[in-house]
């Protein structure tokens, strides 16, 4: 049996749809736990997320393809050179009307709550998802291993992080593998309450 070329390509606006199902696959836990949407809701909603506000300027989101096929997605970032804001175009809100204001509300929220914002250096992994279907199959790595090959091309940049729910065993001995070490850990009242996880791992990677 052949099994096909997984390659790690820049994120089209193609495949919005293909990685707003991924980003459900992902985080639906989290956002049920948030929200009443299903997931066809919330798949719609960060497509249009994706479709009005594709990416940070110090950003990158990339996917995997296999015969054309999105199974999997990761998005880094890092601090901006200059502490200028730069101009970006914002969603139009009105698009959103359709999940209701106190849904839109919550996942804003959310959303914010989960964000991080990286320190002079740091590239930080915002959100790493492989398709159920392909999991255990070497995309994880993958995607790991292009994230430090990123950092290390970068003369700006020299440790690789990301966070990691405390239960999530799996997905921390994945990344262990790689190097990473636990640098701290968080107990989050507000994180219990919004998305029924209270412990988080916050992971680092020293690559120069």
């Amino acid at each position: 049996m052949t099994v096909s070329t997984i390659t790690i390509e820049p994120m089209q606006v193609k495949y919005n749809p293909q990685v707003s199902r991924l980003l459900v696959h992902g985080f639906r836990g989290k956002f049920h736990n948030l929200t009443n949407m299903n997931d066809d809701d919330l798949s719609l909603f960060f497509e249009k997320l994706l479709d009005h506000y594709p990416t940070e300027p110090a950003s990158q989101r990339m996917v995997a393809l296999q015969e054309g096929e999105v199974i999997g997605t990761i998005c880094i970032k890092w601090k901006p050179e200059s502490d200028m804001k730069q101009r970006q175009d914002r969603p139009s809100w009105k698009s959103f009307n359709r999940f209701g204001k106190w849904n839109l509300f919550k996942m804003l929220i959310g959303l914010y709550l989960l964000d991080h914002k990286p320190q002079a250096g740091e590239c930080y992994i915002a959100d790493v998802v492989v398709h159920p279907d392909h999991r255990s199959k070497g995309v994880g790595k993958l995607f790991l291993q292009w994230a430090q090959h990123f950092v290390q091309t970068e003369p700006n940049l020299d440790v690789l992080s990301l966070h990691v729910v405390g239960n999530n065993q799996r997905a921390k001995h994945l990344y262990e593998l790689h190097s990473f070490q636990t640098h701290l850990q968080k107990n989050s009242l507000v994180g219990h309450l919004l998305f029924n996880e209270s412990k988080w791992d916050y992971m680092v990677l020293k690559l120069k």
